[in-house]
């Protein structure tokens, strides 16, 4: 089974600094194109059979475009919604790091954010959306999976069978595509991060 990871377009929060993560912020007009552009490269290099969706705007508009140029099922997933980052949604970074600045040393992996979800959490979710995906959708030989930077971060780090804690970070840039592979001999990962779809220099950041 091939799994296509792709991040939303660029969204209002991303040019207005302030903190997203469930602030339920949707596309800018570029976010836009950006996501008719992947979707055009999909359609024409990787068609998936199954979308599945973070129900937040700017993700499920992403995959509704994709879904558009396919003509595949889309089926939203709570589980694919973005870090569940609590009191910081929505405000300012600036005013983030007077009124909610992080402890001395960083927040332990395990504790949430005030009225938010801990790191640990986040990766339990991306665990659960893979293992749902290789069992429920088994007989599909490719998925694309719509989400948001930090939970694709984590489904990768799942995917390769990261610790819980390790550091690495795998970034995403607006309609980034990573493409694993699955089976019952291992697990491969074809490519990361492509963004080939925004050749145009508009569609870049």
């Amino acid at each position: 089974m091939q799994i296509i990871v792709i991040r939303h377009g660029q969204s209002e929060a991303d040019i207005t600094g302030v903190h997203e993560g469930r602030a339920d912020f949707p596309l800018t007009s570029l976010g836009t194109e950006q996501a008719r552009s992947m979707a055009h490269y999909l359609a024409e290099q990787l068609p998936p059979e199954l979308i599945l969706t973070s129900p937040l705007k700017r993700a499920k508009k992403t995959a509704e475009i994709l879904q558009e140029q396919i003509g595949c099922e889309l089926i939203e997933e709570s589980d694919l919604m973005e870090w569940n980052n609590g009191v910081l949604a929505g405000i300012s970074k600036g005013e983030a790091a007077v009124k909610y600045p992080l402890p001395e040393g960083g927040r332990p992996y395990h504790v949430p954010i005030e009225k938010g979800e801990s790191e640990l959490y986040l990766r339990f979710r991306a665990e659960r959306v893979f293992h749902n995906i290789i069992t429920n959708h088994k007989n599909l030989e490719r998925v694309a999976v719509v989400s948001h930077g930090g939970l694709i971060s984590n489904f990768i780090k799942a995917f390769i069978k990261q610790p819980n804690d390790d550091q690495t970070i795998f970034p995403t840039g607006d309609t980034g595509i990573h493409l694993l592979e699955a089976n019952d001999e291992s697990r491969i990962v074809r490519f990361l991060n492509n963004q080939r779809h925004l050749k145009n220099k508009h569609l870049q950041i």
